[in-house]
This record gives structure tokens, sequence and C-alpha cells, in this order.
């Protein structure tokens, strides 16, 4: 069993959570807590993985990870 290292952005809004893996196009969820949302995308990025392993994709990895926040004002 091989481990892999993705980056996960979670996004609060007044319907609770998303959360999505950049590096996985089309790997994404959402949950009612933040904690159900960490699950939920823990399960999607597993199941995302075993799929393109099945497939003969390749796994692709972030080298670095940077996260801001930016005002814009219009």
């Amino acid at each position: 069993m091989r481990a892999y290292k993705f980056s996960v952005v979670i996004e609060r809004d007044r319907d609770g959570y998303f959360a999505f893996c950049p590096e996985l196009q089309g790997c994404y969820t959402q949950g009612d807590t933040y904690e159900e949302v960490l699950e939920n995308i823990k399960d999607a990025i597993h199941l995302h993985i075993e799929d393109r392993i099945e497939s003969g994709e390749e796994i692709p990895q972030a080298e670095s990870l940077s996260l801001t926040m930016m005002e814009v004002a219009v």
C-alpha cells in the first residue's frame, strides 16, 4: 500500500462545507460539518485514486502549495 499526499481546499457557506482536491480534477464533496466534509473528501480521494490505478492512469502530485486570501474591491 502506498501513501499519497494531496492538497485539499475546504470552503464554508450557508449550506455547510464544500471540499475539493485541486490535483484530482472532479474530486469534490460536501458535508454538514467540518469533520464530515474531511471524512467525505478522504473517501472521495481514496476512490478517485483506486479508479486511476485500475485504469493505469498517472497519479498527479503537487510539488508545492501556496494559499492566500485576497480582497478585491469592485
